[in-house]
């Protein structure tokens, strides 16, 4: 088998795993596609590839920061601590072991209502504020997941371009 076509395979299951990390935030998603472009600009050597990685890396680092400048600025204005944030996210990871499929998401909403109404000391505030950082942190995922999906594309279309050009 074709080096290339080894590197190429492995680079895309990492950028597919990288989407899903995007999704399923215990893994680090848009990290994990960075690298995979960079180990597959490395390995194939081309043009194709360095452009690629470009492009990929400048989609990839966008939706990164994105993600981050659109969540926190939210959190800041309704001024909703981080603290609360990891606690949910703590709950969220602990609830991926006791409910399968939909803990992680269960696990979240619910440290983070908790942490939020310790806080508060007010259901409706807590309920409030929970809401409007599930919001942020859905908006942030969902663009940095666009983005991923994009980067994608422009690896596909590297893919394309080196193996035509051999």
């Amino acid at each position: 088998m074709d080096t290339d076509l080894i590197i190429t395979l492995v680079a895309g299951l990492l950028i597919a795993v990288g989407v899903a990390g995007i999704v399923v935030p215990v893994l680090p998603g848009s990290i994990l596609i960075l690298l995979a472009f960079l180990g597959w600009a490395i390995g194939v050597s081309s043009g194709a590839g360095w452009w690629s990685f470009a492009f990929g890396a400048l989609f990839a680092l966008t939706g990164l920061s994105a993600s981050a400048v659109l969540t926190g600025r939210k959190l800041k204005q309704r001024q909703i601590p981080n603290r609360s944030v990891l606690i949910g996210l703590a709950a969220g990871i602990a609830g991926m072991f006791f409910i399968p499929v939909v803990g992680l998401i269960v696990g979240f909403a619910g440290g983070l209502l908790l942490s939020e109404y310790a806080r508060q000391r007010s259901f409706p505030a807590a309920a409030s504020s929970s809401w409007a950082a599930l919001k942020a942190t859905g908006l942030g995922m969902l663009v940095e997941l666009g983005l991923a999906l994009a980067a994608g594309t422009a690896w596909i279309i590297g893919v394309w371009i080196h193996f035509a050009t051999r």
